[in-house]
Formats: structure tokens, sequence, C-alpha cells
């Protein structure tokens, strides 16, 4: 980061820290999800602020005061936008999971275009940017995050706030065709064009953003090659780059080698009598295609019955939005799934799949990456996936086997050392994981070698300076194209 930039001011729909009530007491609970985990090590070693919702919408909760410990220990300032359970509804529920998380991950039947949702959105965008306004200065570098937030630049300058401002995407960016469909979708365009800098997870998510702004604005321009691409729009100009998202590689391998993870890997597999073990993790959501995994799984125990007691497949769903109807019948239809490969082929002795339905602690999730022989991840459409990459940074040993989706953003970075499948594919996938079954070490220590080795290189930390970087750099030139960044940190 440039000297003259004083500090970095994180904006997302959630603080980092969450207040849950728990036994008529209201408690501070880390938070989790690919976004905290991202950044959390990020602002802990740079220092800077957050500013974001409490998760309460109850008005006699003194969330500031509450926040203030979690705060100190985390060495940023944290800053709570206060909303009311309706704004909750309308622009959280409503808005950004009932329109936003569907058409952007090609999913645009589950879609309700609820014109009060896109109102409810307005009203809380300028809210969080009047705190932003207030709590930041001219100095300060604002980083936008996610779908939750896209009118925040324009907001800022309706209001005469001048400020440097980036915009990352955490999910999918919709290809024109799907876009389209969105009522509301030039005003959407038009409040992402304001930000100085918008990134996204893949080359294909930045294509399909100046695809639309060709279809919605006809008169800009994009120029450049590499990561980051320029895009005059007559009046001003901004930045659209790519930027992979990544994990703090280090500190899960450290978890890794640690010997009570190691014990604790050593006794899942003895539980499992040291079967081959297929590992899915995933946060409860429709997009991750857990019902297609355990199809693919009834298929593979279908047509290559040798495997039969041989292997076992070990889900972790976390809980997810459970207070939404969709969720809920999303985790009926997983557990009658479950059940009826389980009554299907289980024997006195083996149940080929275990399906858990609960939060994990990070060194405990760690020993399932590590005892894990394969892990099968295969979301429908996904922004990055960082379980990919997590379980290849705690697969130290090298002995173990990806399988990813060819719609997951990670595909891009993984797909020459990850098997690459099509997750509706259900014998597709039960063909890979029969042949990964068959690898042999050295085969398999070679594809996973060089994944962590990408993975090591590309980690948190570049992310978050090729971001910085493009968004303070006066240039394009300050910065190299993606295939050549490699920044580390030891």
């Amino acid at each position: 980061m440039e000297s003259n930039t004083r500090r970095l001011v994180v904006v997302s729909n959630r603080l980092p820290a969450a207040l849950a009530l728990e036994d008529g007491r209201w408690q501070v609970r880390a938070g989790a999800g690919g976004l905290v985990s991202a950044l959390a090590p990020v602002l802990r070693d740079r220092g800077g602020m957050w500013i974001g919702w409490s998760g309460t919408s109850d008005p006699e909760v003194d969330a500031a005061g509450l926040l203030a410990d979690f705060s100190s220990e985390a060495g940023y300032d944290l800053y709570t936008v206060p909303l009311t359970a309706d704004e909750v509804a309308g622009y959280y529920f409503g808005f950004s999971n009932e329109i936003i998380w569907p058409l952007f991950h090609d999913l645009q039947t589950r879609c309700r275009f609820d014109p009060d949702y896109w109102r409810m959105y307005l009203d809380v965008n300028f809210k969080f940017a009047e705190v932003v306004a207030r709590k930041t200065t001219p100095d300060d570098y604002v980083w936008i995050h996610d779908y939750h937030l896209m009118h925040q630049a324009l907001f800022l300058k309706s209001m005469g706030v001048k400020r440097r401002t980036g915009f990352f995407l955490h999910i999918p960016f919709p290809p024109p065709d799907i876009f389209m469909k969105l009522p509301w979708r030039w005003k959407l365009i038009q409040a992402l064009t304001e930000f100085d800098l918008v990134g996204f997870q893949t080359l294909q998510d930045r294509r399909n953003f100046t695809g639309c702004l060709h279809r919605l604005m006809p008169e800009a321009r994009v120029s450049g090659r590499g990561a980051v691409v320029s895009v005059d729009m007559g009046s001003r100009t901004l930045r659209v780059g790519a930027f992979p998202i990544s994990i703090d590689f280090n500190q899960f391998a450290d978890m890794a080698r640690r010997r009570e993870v190691a014990d604790r890997a050593f006794g899942i597999k003895e539980a499992l009598r040291h079967r081959k073990i297929i590992l899915g993790v995933d946060r409860l959501d429709y997009t991750k295609g857990i019902p297609e995994r355990i199809r693919s799984i009834k298929t593979l125990l279908r047509r290559y019955p040798d495997l039969k007691g041989q292997v076992n497949f070990v889900q972790i769903a976390v809980p997810s939005r459970e207070e939404v109807d969709e969720y809920r019948e999303l985790r009926t239809e997983i557990e009658q799934l479950v059940g009826r490969v389980n009554g299907e082929f289980s024997f006195p002795g083996w149940v080929p799949v275990h399906y858990h339905y609960r939060s994990f602690p990070p060194d405990e999730l760690a020993a399932y990456y590590l005892a894990a022989d394969t892990a099968l991840v295969t979301p429908l459409r996904d922004g990055m996936n960082l379980v990919a990459k997590e379980y290849c940074a705690c697969n130290v040993d090298e002995d173990g086997a990806l399988i990813l989706s060819e719609f997951a953003g990670a595909a891009a970075q993984l797909q020459k050392n990850a098997y690459l499948v099509n997750p509706y594919d259900l014998e597709g996938v039960a063909k890979a994981l029969h042949r990964v079954f068959h690898w042999d070490k050295e085969e398999r220590r070679r594809h996973m070698s060089r994944l962590r080795d990408q993975i090591r290189r590309n980690n948190i930390y570049w992310w978050v300076d090729s971001f910085l970087q493009a968004g303070i750099a006066k240039n394009l030139g300050d910065f190299p194209a993606a295939d050549a960044m490699t920044y580390t940190r030891g």
C-alpha cells in the first residue's frame, strides 16, 4: 500500500464478529465464511477498520459496546451499521438472497423480483454509505465487499464525499443473457461503474461484466490486457480486474502439522477402519450441489460394486439460513437422500455415507482434510470455493486428490492438477472417483504437490496486494498480469 494511504477500510454486510443471543445473554462470536477467512489475517497484520452490520436488529442491544473487546483483540476498529428487522428482511433476505444470489449463480428460476426488495436495498445501501462517509477520511482506501453493497460508490458521490473506492464481488457475475433478466439491470451496472476499481474472481466473470456493459452502456470502451483492464466511460475511467481470492496457506498447513490434529485425523481413519475417505465440505446452500453429489455416490456404488465396503463418503454441511424455507427443504432433501443411499448399500460393519450437519472448529475441519484421500468439491456454480484450497493446504503428506467442479471459480486456477467434473453429470463424477481411487502414490503426489505450490504462491496476501496495487497504482504498468503475480508471505 502506498504511504499516502492512511488506512484500509473494509465494508461488508456483516462484521467479522456477530452478536448472538445465548441463554438470555448477548455473546460475541467470531464470524465464519470465505470473506472473514480471507480478510481477518490481512487486517490483523495491517490494522485498519471494518464497517458492517452486527447481526442483530434489536434496538435495545449496545452492539458497539459488546464488540469493543473483540475490536481491541483484533487490532482494528469495528463500526456497526444498525438495521431494523424490516431492513434485514427486504435488503438481505429479499433483494440480496432472493434475487442477486440465485441470478448470479445462473439459477434465475429461483428469483423473486419484488420491487419492494429493490427499494429496501437502496435504502440500506444509503445507510451504509452514511456510516462510511462519517467514519472515513479522504486519505483512506475504502474496499467494499460483495453483492449486498453494490451502490456504495454511487451514494458516496451523491453526498459529495470523495473517497478512493474498490469493489470486489465474491460470487460469480452472470453472462449478459442472464443478467438482462434483472429489472434494475441498468441502474445496477451504473452503480458498479462509479467505483474506481471493480474486481471479480475470474477472467470469465470480468468478461461477463464487460459484456453487460457493452449491452447496457454501448458508449463504454474497454482497453488493455492482462489481469486488469481500463473502461473509458467518457467522463471518467474505471479499472476492472480478475483477482482470484485465496487462503492463508501457511496457517492451514501449520495447523495440519500439529500433533493433536494429526492424532484426530488418525482417529477419523481408525473409526472408518482405514477405508478410503471421500470428503465433501460445504455451507448448506442450493448452489453447492450436495444432493447431486450424494446421487453421484449412489451411481459410484452401483457402477463399481468392487468399491462397496472400501470407501466412505463424509459430507460436512455447515448450517446456513435455517430460517428460510428453501434451506430447510434442502436439508430435508439431503437427509432423505443419505438415508436412501445408506439403506440401499449398507451392510453389517459398513455404512457408505456419513453426514454431519453442524459447524466444525478449524482444527477439527483440518483433521478431516488431513484424513481424506479425496476431496469432492462439486458446486453447481461458485465464485471461487476456498474449501478446495483449504484441503490442498492441509494435505501436507501430498497423497490426496482433488475432484473439482468446472463451474467453481477455483477451476480456472487449479484445472491442470485437479480432476475437473461436471457436477450435473452423475456418471462422470462417479467415473472420476473411481479413477482417482486407483491412482498410484506417485501420481497423487505429483498433482497434489503442484496444487499446493500454486496455492502457496497465490495466497491471501498475494490476493490483497494485487487488488490494492491495482486500486491505488497510478497506471496499469504499475502491476503485472495475473499469470506473472507470485507474491508470497512467509
